[in-house]
């Protein structure tokens, strides 16, 4: 079980890293604004549901707690990168040259490394442990 989990935080570390090239393709592709991120959107619940999935994993081979609590922070950030887009989103343009809703969307990027940063030392303690 420890090895599947290490599998697990490697694939979901290249998971994440895909999330990042889909981002970065939507965002200066030169098709509309929804079917550029189609791929970004649909990764980003592969980036949900494996954290969890890595949890019971976790908890059922009996890995640190450390382990269990920063696969869950990793969905719980995930969570917050929804609610981010879903808030700059709604907030929109202002007219301004950089409005309310640029500034949101950068929090969406800066929380997107938080989530890189976690599941980087998620990948090397279970690589430690297997």
């Amino acid at each position: 079980m420890r090895r599947a989990f290490a599998g697990l935080a490697i694939l979901l570390l290249l998971v994440v890293v895909a999330e990042f090239f889909f981002a970065a393709s939507g965002a200066f592709g030169t098709g509309p604004d929804r079917d550029a991120y189609r791929p970004h959107h649909a990764l980003g619940y592969v980036i949900f549901l494996l954290p969890v999935v890595m949890a019971i994993v976790a908890a059922l081979a009996r890995l640190p707690g450390r382990l269990i609590g920063m696969a869950a922070l990793v969905a719980g950030l995930t969570g917050v990168q929804v609610a981010i887009a879903k808030l700059a989103r709604a907030v929109g343009d202002t007219g301004d040259r950089v409005g309310v809703g640029e500034l949101l969307f950068g929090l969406h990027a800066v929380n997107g490394l938080a989530i890189v940063a976690v599941v980087w030392m998620i990948v090397r303690q279970a690589r430690a442990l297997s």
